[in-house]
């Protein structure tokens, strides 16, 4: 049968400081410029999270989109929403919070609660113009 590939769009609001601990003030302006905010500073991500698979043959549902719109919303989101991503989210307090490892770090909390069979793929939007996919 033939693979179909579902897409879940949602978005959440969060703020982040790029900022690694072991170079200078200067090596961090420079690399990070105003993102390295000592304050952190925001964004509104667009996440779109992709399914690929085969078409159930009793539903003809790949993934039942409610299910995996309720996973999203409590495994990311309410997670991730209106959150310093630095200090309130635990896999980024040894790990910068750039755009790639977020997709990455949404990922790994969806990853195991998606059947193996289907494949996945998370696109972050953190501006209009800026995003990443993992796994690419």
């Amino acid at each position: 049968m033939a693979k179909v590939a579902v897409y879940r769009k949602e978005h959440f609001n969060a703020a982040h400081r790029l900022h690694n601990n072991n170079w200078s003030e200067e090596q961090n302006k420079l690399i990070f410029g105003k993102c390295n905010n000592e304050n952190y500073h925001g964004h509104n991500y667009e996440l779109v999270v992709k399914v690929i698979g085969e078409p159930n043959i009793d539903t003809g549902f790949v993934i039942d989109t409610k299910e995996l719109s309720n996973l999203i919303q409590k495994e990311v989101i309410e997670k991730f929403d209106h959150k310093n991503l630095n200090k309130d989210i635990a896999a980024f307090k040894n790990i910068i919070p750039t755009a790639e490892n977020i997709a990455i770090e949404i990922y790994n909390i969806l990853r195991p609660q998606i059947e193996t069979k289907l494949e996945l793929q998370i696109r972050l939007y953190e501006t209009e113009r800026n995003f990443v996919e993992y796994p690419s």
